[in-house]
């Protein structure tokens, strides 16, 4: 049932929120890291946590399937996109095509996984002798069926080639948008991966932050129809989104082909937009293999048991960077971009 005729439903924010076709999930990491020991973990007691699995937010901040740096050492993906967008702190990736980086800072690894790649996501704890807040976006979007089975591959958006359209409403009030996928009033990011859904213009995908000052309106766009569209009110105490009051800490899906107006209330405020054209696929998915079918994902697990998707090319499960390394991307094709 319709909320609004623009808001079509509003539902609470869990660890895992909730997308819409083509998008698969989204996750929200914020996390409150202590200053980093010798190994570049938290210099912190783990007594207490269940290390492996640790996502409690004891102390607020987490070890996810890390034992000695926070992370996500080497697990398999097949059949979508990761999109990964870093607001603070850092992410030191390897995957088994021998590709490795260190990337943060408002960066965005976009990662087609394609026909299967084993990679790494660690946050190393650089700063020895203050906090070190790391936060970020991963987004999951899927691929449709004729490029679930493409080669994998990655590309970097830093976070100086990724535009941010500044403006102010009529009351002269802020407003920021960061424009990571979709173009908007001449703002165009970088390409994503060439096999992506985001790739062809008509699917009209689109990954939006957008910052509005206390009290500051901004109306969303109404994109072409058929596009899906969840905005996602993250940080704030109050706003109205196409009529509807909220507050923080929901998601709400939104008409695509509709204007949406944002009115924020009292205190700053951040969402984050994502919308598509719904590929209308079957999704057949279990852990981290998304098909189309059952018959496919038992497939997908049957390779990666036999050929671990070209291997582990480290002697770590969980690889990190020196603590002076700076933001860098090494290709598989031995391309290396220094920042």
């Amino acid at each position: 049932m319709s909320v609004s005729p623009v808001v079509l439903d509003v539902k609470p924010l869990g660890f895992v929120w909730h997308t819409a076709d083509p998008f698969l999930f989204c996750v929200h990491h914020d996390d409150a890291y202590p200053a980093g020991n010798d190994r570049l973990g938290p210099a912190a007691s783990l007594a207490g946590r269940d290390i492996g699995q640790d996502f409690e937010g004891k102390d607020g901040w987490r070890m996810y399937h890390g034992d000695v740096v926070p992370g996500f050492p080497s697990h398999p993906h097949r059949g979508f996109e990761t999109v990964t967008i870093v607001r603070r702190g850092l992410i030191d990736h390897s995957d088994s095509l021998g590709a490795t980086a260190r990337f943060g800072g408002g960066d965005v690894q976009w990662l087609t996984a394609g026909k299967g790649i084993v990679h790494s996501e660690m946050f190393p704890l650089v700063k020895s002798a203050a906090p070190n807040p790391v936060e970020l976006f991963q987004i999951w979007l899927n691929l449709p069926k004729r490029s679930k089975m493409v080669e994998p591959y990655f590309t970097m958006l830093w976070a100086d080639t990724i535009p941010t359209l500044d403006l102010v409403d009529a009351a002269g009030r802020a407003v920021s948008i960061t424009v990571v996928a979709g173009a908007l009033d001449g703002a165009t990011p970088p390409s994503p991966p060439p096999n992506s859904w985001a790739a062809q213009a008509d699917n009209h995908l689109a990954i939006w932050t957008i910052r509005l000052a206390p009290n500051a309106r901004w109306t969303v766009p109404a994109a072409p129809a058929g596009a899906s569209r969840m905005l996602y009110f993250f940080e704030g105490q109050t706003m109205h989104i196409g009529g509807v009051a909220v507050r923080s800490g929901v998601g709400a899906r939104v008409r695509g082909d509709a204007d949406v107006d944002l009115v924020n209330g009292d205190v700053a405020a951040e969402l984050l937009l994502l919308q598509g054209r719904p590929i209308g696929e079957p999704v057949a998915q279990h852990g981290p293999f998304v098909m189309n079918t059952n018959t496919e994902i038992h497939q997908a697990f049957s390779d990666y048991q036999r050929t671990r998707f070209g291997g582990w090319p480290f002697s770590s499960n969980a690889p990190v960077h020196p603590r002076a390394k700076t933001r860098f991307a090494r290709h598989a094709d031995g391309r290396v971009e220094e920042r």
